[in-house]
């Protein structure tokens, strides 16, 4: 087995980049979980259609990809690595360089990996990665005002309610309306995160 390269591990989940390989299982996890993703989210389903959006993930210097991976019990013996499936992934996009060094989130978990706290282990290790190696000072969640699950992993992480945007996002053939989320690196420090 080849040996991957984590950007940070914690106690149950590691971060890592994307890569072509993580096709099949990428897609096939996105298949079991359209239920829990319906209607808030729409993750490439087909080999072809990850291509795309694994390809913009790794190539454009404004985007940053993270899958969120389960840590194998080897940890528990003491041996380092992650080893474990893929439990949901955090992207960085719209990442904007100079005096704003801000970037806007999107994410998802995986449906066997909903409600275990693997997704708030790993969006803390991508905050601490971001505001850290990135050099990013702020990151922003846009999430619509039903989607229960997004707003509790945000309010878990530290992130502050700053507005409302009516019509933000077209999806699923209509604009939809969005709470807008931040959370600044300072923020992030002062809660010890």
């Amino acid at each position: 087995m080849s040996q991957i390269d984590y950007f940070a591990e914690g106690c149950r989940v590691a971060i890592r980049a994307y890569t072509l390989a993580d096709a099949e299982e990428f897609t096939t996890r996105a298949r079991e979980s359209r239920d829990v993703h319906s209607p808030w989210l729409f993750p490439p389903e087909d080999p072809r259609a990850y291509a795309t959006y694994a390809g913009r993930l790794i190539d454009d210097p404004t985007k940053a990809g993270f899958l969120i991976c389960e840590r194998d019990r080897g940890r528990e013996s003491g041996e380092s690595g992650a080893g474990g499936g893929i439990a949901g992934f955090i992207n960085i996009n719209n990442i904007v360089r100079g005096g704003f060094l801000c970037g806007a989130l999107g994410y998802g978990a995986f449906a066997h990996a909903v409600g275990r706290g693997l997704m708030s282990e790993g969006l803390a290790l991508v905050l601490r990665y971001a505001f850290g190696p990135l050099g990013l000072h702020r990151l922003e969640a846009n999430i619509q005002p039903g989607n229960e699950g997004s707003l509790a992993l945000v309010r878990r992480a530290g992130f502050r309610l700053e507005g409302f945007s009516p019509d933000f996002l077209f999806i699923q053939g209509a604009w939809r309306d969005h709470e807008r989320w931040a959370i600044t690196a300072e923020m992030l420090s002062q809660d010890g995160v």
